[in-house]
Parts: C-alpha cells; sequence; structure tokens
C-alpha cells in the first residue's frame, strides 16, 4: 500500500500527534492508570502517549483474523515510512532555521565592534560643549540679571506714565468722540486702580473716573437719541457693558425702539405704490430702494441687538415673525381692495426680499416657513376675492333691470342690455380671473413656485363653488329662495309681489347662456391653464363642467316655468277682478268689447316685448287648428252649441253636456300642456294656454243671465281674433276658447247665443277704435 492510499485527514490528525509529542515540554506527565486504560482500550490508543504493545497485539489478535493481520501489518510499515520521512524533513526545516540565526549573531558581532570606540568619543565631545556652556553662563549672569531688571524698570515706568496721561488721553478721547478707544485705555487701567486707586494713583484715579462719568452719560444720551442710528445706540450699549454698567434698562428701551422702528417701517410700506402699468407691477424704483434700506438698517440692528444681548434671540424671532405677519395684513388688505395679480406679484416681491435679508440676520426664527404659510393663506384669500368681485360684478349688471323699472335708466332694449351686460361680466370676469392666476404661475418667485399645484386646485374649486353660489343667489333674486345675508341691493325684488318677473326670465336665458355656452368656454381655459390640476376632474372638490350644467339647465327650466306663474299670476288678478265685481244675473245687453280684454291683452303685450328682447324664435311652424290632432273633436263645439241653444234648458241637458265636456278635456289635456321650450312662442302661448284655463274656472264659478253670456261671447270671440296670430299653438288656444264658451252656456239660464253678423260688427268697431288709440298715440 501506498502513502497516497491512507486519507488525508488521517495523515494530517496522526502529523499534529506526532509533532505534539515530539514538542512536548513534559513528556514525563503522568498518564492514566493501566486498569483504567484497558478498561476503555481500543486500536486507536497506538497514537496516544498510554500506548501499551501488550494490550494492543492482545485486542488486535481477538478482533482481526490471519489476513486481517497481514494486512494490518502493512499498512503499519506504510505508516512508519512515511512518520521517518515526514520527521526528516522536520529536522532539516529546523536546521536550516538554526544556520540562518547562527549567520545573523555574527554580523552583529561584526557591526558591534567599533561601536564603543565612537560612543566613547562622542560623550568626550558632549561634555567639552557642557563645559564651555557652564563657563558662558557664568561670566554672563550678572549682566544679565542687571538687563532683566533694568527692562522691569522700563515697563513699570510705562505703566506708570500711561496712568498718569490717562485723564489726558481720556480727555483727548472725549473730544474726538473715540468713545471706543477710552473706554478701551481705561478697562486697562483698571487692574493698576485696584491695587493702588487709593494711594499712589489717587488723583489719576478720580480724574479718569470723572472723564469715564462724561464718556457713560454721553454713551446712555446716544441710546436714547433719536437723531442716532441704531447701529450707534448698539455700539454705545456694547461700550457701556464693557464698563459694567446695568445695562437691563438700556436693554427694554433699546427693544422699544427696534418695535417702534417696525411700526414706522409697516406705516411707509402702505406707502410703497406699485405700477402696475408700464412696469410690470415692479414698485417705483425710488421707494423701493428706500424700503429697503430701512430694512436693511432694521435687519444691521437687530444683528446687534442679538450680539449684545445673546439671551433676546426669542424676542427678536418674535419681532422677525411680526414683521412678516403686518406685511400680509397690509398684503390682504390690499386683495379685498380687488388689485391685478401684477400688484399682488409686486408685494409678495417686497415680502420675500425682506424676509430673506432678516434670514441671513435670523436663521433659527424659520421665517421662511412662516412665509410660506402666510402666503398660502393669502394666494388663497386672493383666487376667493376673485370670484366673489366677479359675482358682485354679475350681481351689478342685474342691478338695470330694478333701475329700469323703477326709472332710473331709460333704455329701448333693458333686458336685452342687461342681459348682454351680464353675459360680457360673466365671460371677462372668468377669463380675467384665469388670467391672474397664470400669471402668478408664471412668476419666478420661491414663494409662489411652492404653492403652484395648489393655486391650480384653488382656482377649479373656485370656479365650482363660484357657479354654484351664482345659481343659489339667481333664486335668490327670483324669490324661490331666500337668504339671511341677502344684499340690500336686491332687497326690494325679492319680497312676495314686488319680484320683478323680468328679472326671473333674464335669470332663466342667462342660466341657459351658462349652461350651453360659458361653462364649455372656461372648461377648455381651464384645461390648457391647469393641466388637469393635482386632482382633477373627477374629485369632487375640483371643478366639475357636469354637474354644473346639470344645476344651471334645471334652473334655467325653473326659473322659466316662475316667470309664467308670475305672469299668469299677474293675469288671474284682473280675471278675479272682472268676474268677481258685477252680478252676472243683472247684467245689461253688450254693447261693445270689455275693458278687461284690453287689459288682458296690454298684459300679453308686455309679455311679448320681454320675450321678445331675451329669447329666441322658435323654429317649428305654428300649430294650426288643421295641423292639430284635436281638430276634429274641438271643432263639435260650434254644431253642439248650437244645439244646445235650440234645445230648451232643462237640467237633463246640462248635465249630458257636462259630463260631455269633462271627458273631452281630459282626454285633450296632455296636447294642450306640453313642455315649456326657452322660446318666444312656446312662453306665450303657454301663458296663454293658463290664463284661458283659468278664465274658464272663472265662468264656470258664476251664474249667468243671457245678457252676461253674451258678453262672455262678445269678449271670446274678439279675443279669439287678436290671438290668432299670437300663439303657437293655435289649435289648442281655439280649443280653450271654445271651452270657455260651452262652459259659459251650462251656467247660463237662457243661453241665446248673439248673431254672427252682430258680433262681427262689434268686433269690427272695437278694433278700429283700438286702431284710432294707437294712431293718436
Amino acid at each position: 500500500m501506498g502513502v497516497d492510499d491512507v486519507p488525508m485527514d488521517d495523515k494530517a490528525k496522526r502529523m499534529r500527534d506526532l509533532l505534539s509529542s515530539f514538542y512536548s515540554p513534559d513528556p514525563s506527565s503522568p498518564s492514566k492508570t493501566p486498569n483504567a486504560s484497558s478498561r476503555f482500550a481500543t486500536l486507536d490508543t497506538i497514537n496516544t502517549t498510554t500506548f501499551d504493545v501488550d494490550q494492543y497485539m492482545n485486542l488486535l489478535v481477538q478482533k482481526s483474523n490471519l489476513e486481517g493481520l497481514l494486512q494490518r501489518h502493512v499498512d503499519m510499515a506504510a505508516e512508519i515510512k512515511n512518520l521517518d520521512t515526514d520527521l526528516q524533513m522536520l529536522v532539516y526545516e529546523n536546521y536550516n532555521k538554526f544556520v540562518s540565526a547562527t549567520d545573523a549573531i555574527k554580523r552583529m558581532k561584526n557591526n558591534i565592534v567599533g561601536m564603543e570606540t565612537n560612543m566613547e568619543q562622542l560623550l568626550e565631545k558632549i561634555m567639552s560643549v557642557q563645559s564651555r556652556s557652564d563657563g558662558v553662563n557664568t561670566s554672563l549672569f550678572e549682566k544679565r540679571e542687571h538687563i532683566e531688571k533694568l527692562h522691569r524698570t522700563r515697563n513699570l515706568l510705562r505703566k506708570v506714565q500711561f496712568i498718569y496721561d490717562l485723564p489726558a488721553t481720556l480727555a483727548k478721547c472725549i473730544k474726538s468722540e473715540a468713545y471706543a478707544d477710552a473706554v478701551r485705555y481705561y478697562i486697562g487701567a483698571m487692574p493698576i486702580f485696584k491695587i493702588y486707586g487709593d494711594s499712589s494713583f489717587l488723583d489719576c484715579k478720580r480724574a479718569s473716573e470723572e472723564a469715564i462719568a462724561i464718556i457713560i452719560k454721553t454713551l446712555q444720551g446716544k441710546v436714547f437719541s433719536d437723531s442716532e442710528s441704531i447701529q450707534a445706540r448698539a455700539e454705545a450699549v456694547m461700550l457701556l457693558k464693557q464698563l459694567d454698567f446695568p445695562v437691563n434698562n438700556l436693554k427694554e428701551q433699546l427693544f422699544e425702539k427696534l418695535e417702534q422702528f417696525l411700526v414706522d417701517l409697516h406705516l411707509e410700506y402702505k406707502e410703497i405704490r406699485y405700477a402696475s402699468s408700464g412696469l410690470g407691477g415692479i414698485p417705483v424704483s425710488a421707494s423701493s430702494s428706500s424700503h429697503e434700506a430701512s430694512i436693511r438698517e432694521f435687519a444691521e440692528a437687530v444683528r446687534a441687538y442679538r450680539v449684545i444681548f445673546p439671551d433676546s434671540e426669542q424676542q427678536l424671532f418674535r419681532l422677525a415673525k411680526e414683521l412678516a405677519t403686518k406685511h400680509f395684513e397690509a398684503t390682504k388688505q390690499h386683495i379685498k381692495k380687488q388689485v391685478p395679480s401684477t400688484d399682488l406679484v409686486a408685494m409678495l416681491r417686497v415680502i420675500w426680499t425682506d424676509v430673506l435679508l432678516m434670514d441671513e440676520v435670523l436663521p433659527e426664527a424659520g421665517l421662511r416657513d412662516f412665509t410660506f404659510e402666510a402666503a398660502h393663506d393669502a394666494i388663497k384669500q386672493y383666487v376667493a376675492c376673485t370670484f366673489s368681485h366677479l359675482l358682485l360684478d354679475i350681481s351689478d349688471a342685474l342691478v338695470k333691470v330694478h333701475d329700469n323699472q323703477k326709472g332710473v335708466i331709460e333704455e329701448e332694449y333693458p333686458l336685452q342690455s342687461a342681459l348682454e351686460t351680464s353675459k360680457k361680466a360673466l365671460v371677462q370676469g372668468s377669463m380675467g380671473a384665469l388670467l391672474d392666476s397664470r400669471r402668478l404661475l408664471d412668476e419666478n418667485l420661491e414663494v409662489l413656485s411652492s404653492l403652484t399645484d395648489l393655486i391650480i386646485e384653488w382656482v377649479q374649486e373656485g370656479f365650482q363653488d363660484f357657479f354654484r353660489k351664482l345659481n343659489d343667489h339667481f333664486f335668490m333674486l327670483s324669490g324661490k329662495k331666500y337668504s339671511a345675508n341677502q344684499d340690500l341691493t336686491f332687497g326690494e325684488g325679492m319680497q312676495g309681489d314686488k319680484i320683478l318677473p323680468e328679472l326671473v326670465l333674464l335669470l332663466a336665458q342667462l342660466s341657459v347662456f351658462i349652461e350651453q355656452n360659458a361653462i364649455t368656454r372656461i372648461t377648455e381655459e381651464i384645461s390648457s391653464f391647469s393641466g388637469g390640476g393635482t386632482r382633477g376632474y373627477e374629485n369632487s372638490s375640483a371643478f366639475i363642467p357636469a354637474e354644473i350644467c346639470r344645476i344651471f339647465r334645471s334652473a334655467g327650466e325653473e326659473l322659466l316655468q316662475h316667470y309664467i306663474s308670475l305672469k299668469t299670476q299677474k293675469i288671474l288678478i284682473v280675471l278675479k277682478k272682472r268676474f268677481t265685481t258685477p252680478n252676472w244675473v243683472k247684467h245689461k245687453e253688450p254693447r261693445e268689447v270689455h275693458m278687461f280684454v284690453d287689459l288682458l291683452l296690454q298684459e300679453l303685450d308686455t309679455i311679448l316685448n320681454e320675450v321678445k328682447q331675451i329669447l329666441p324664435e322658435g323654429l317649428q311652424p305654428k300649430h294650426r287648428r288643421t295641423d292639430s290632432n284635436g281638430s276634429t273633436t274641438s271643432s263639435r263645439s260650434n254644431p253642439l252649441r248650437d244645439d244646445r241653444l235650440v234645445r230648451s234648458n232643462t237640467q237633463k241637458a246640462r248635465s249630458q253636456l257636462l259630463e260631455s265636456h269633462l271627458a273631452k278635456l281630459f282626454k285633450q289635456k296632455m296636447e294642450i300642456f306640453t313642455k315649456v321650450e326657452h322660446t318666444q312662442e312656446s312662453v306665450i302661448t303657454t301663458i296663454i294656454k293658463l290664463f284661458l284655463k283659468s278664465l274658464q274656472e272663472f265662468v264656470r264659478l258664476q251664474t249667468f243671465n243671457r245678457s252676461g253670456f253674451q258678453q262672455i261671447q262678445l269678449d271670446i270671440h274678439f279675443l279669439k281674433t287678436t290671438l290668432k296670430d299670437t300663439a303657437e299653438d293655435e289649435a289648442a288656444v281655439d280649443f280653450l276658447l271654445d271651452e270657455v264658451i260651452v262652459a259659459a252656456a251650462e251656467r247660463c239660464l237662457d243661453p241665446i247665443p248673439l248673431e254672427p253678423a252682430i258680433l262681427d260688427r262689434l268686433t269690427q268697431a272695437k278694433l278700429a277704435k283700438n286702431s284710432d288709440q294707437s294712431s293718436t298715440s
């Protein structure tokens, strides 16, 4: 078996054990007792110090057969050979080390041989130098002592001369106002005065104290003098502090001076004028330079105060923040006056410049963060005020309707003018608000750059809130919604019967304009202006065009219906007075169309004049009788009425007529009253239908004799002649007019109608009379 056949771990283990046994410091260390080792004997004990040959052989013979013994013999011979080789190599390596160490020792011995002689020579030279140095010191000792004594005497004489000359020196400093030098000289003489001031230098001390008293008094005067600069007063306080003068009172006085300076600076800030035209909103150069110089002087005074009184930082921090606060208070006052964005940027630029100057002096005060928070509130207020003023501008445009009603303004088309003015105020005001906001975003100012996203959101939220308030304001003006804070300017137009119907019509059409035109244009501008903002339209707090359109679409319909209701109520007053005043049972024979018909037509002319100024014309043709679905049924009124006039006036006939009429009314109801459109014809037709329906109900509440019935017949015949070109749905109007005649016949004691020829003659006479009156007027 070769050496390589032995496992690597076992070989390394045997090598360690061999080296350990070879270099063991105590090979005769006590071993375990034979009995103890024999008890646990194994074949591995051959590598231990307690190896027992006889025991190992007996154990090997017991555990191995002949072939195993032969194999063990071969292995052991190979191990012995390997161990001998390793031991030989170990000896060779140690021998080389020993040889190298011997050579090194020989070289060291050769090098040290001449060193001892050199060291002895060096020692001799050192001793020689030392002896000569001692000789020089001995020869010069007396002279050196004398020179040092003379030098000390000279210094003492200089000090004495300085003390004697101190009063004169202080007087010269007072004369030249070099108070800092005087204080420095006096402080330098204080140690001598403390020791010899009561004996040798008593007169000098008194004269110096008198001079210092004058200096202290002068410095106090500088501190409290308004003509002196704050920097000079601060230097005076520092000198007094060096003289151990109590400066607590001076500290309070100087701080009051700083506060007063801040008050005066605030007043100067109010006088700054911003040239928003021609100078791009930058303050006038003279005012700006003066303001900046004042702030620099204030900052230097604060710096000096902080150096003089290090424990006053918190007071100075408060003072610096008060400066920024007063700046923003003045800015907010300007914002309430509706300043343009250029002026606002100019004010913010002045504030930011002042803050940077103060931040250099008091960096720990946190003025930057404080300014960012204050600017956040100021710009948010500016955006809110912009929309508040826009709402007021639109309200001012609506005032024209009230002024025209009171005769303050006389215009040919007041409603049309008020509508155009309101549209212009809304569109131009909205575009102006966006333009001002864009200018804020375009400015290269750090305090504005940090608020870019917030400004975009505030503008979007401002438009959303503005249109909601505008909608509420419309309803408040129309009387459909009352507010505890309503504007007194419109108080007369929002209470009970003093509500102006023409204003309601204008608000309805303005709502339509906002929904169809204004919102679309504003949305496009906001999209290009903000890029959607950080929240986007899907957030409930941003500008949501769909919601605003829905609000004003509903408002337009509701306000238009409210206008129709107001006009109808006014007509009902005329109808009520007409049918409740006379005694219809004793009515006289009709001779002409009644005056109430003129009142009705005048009211319709007023309505027509109002809707023509505001509402557009309809696109669909008029609904004639031949085009109506109810033409065949409504035309049965004439033969039915003629038949009723021939019959006897029995209760059975009246009952049948009433039943027939009710059935027809419910059948035709949906065709008569349709949805109101924002057109002239639709509004006029709806009002005519409503007042005719009301007329029918008033007729049903009365009892007529023959003359009363004929008067109703004549009035309705005249109305049919005059209304045929006014109403859009002529068929429905004819049907309602016929129903009024039917209702009067039902309530008549003797329903004998007038002859058609008489009706035409009286109608033509009334038309001719009206024509003459209109021509003469």
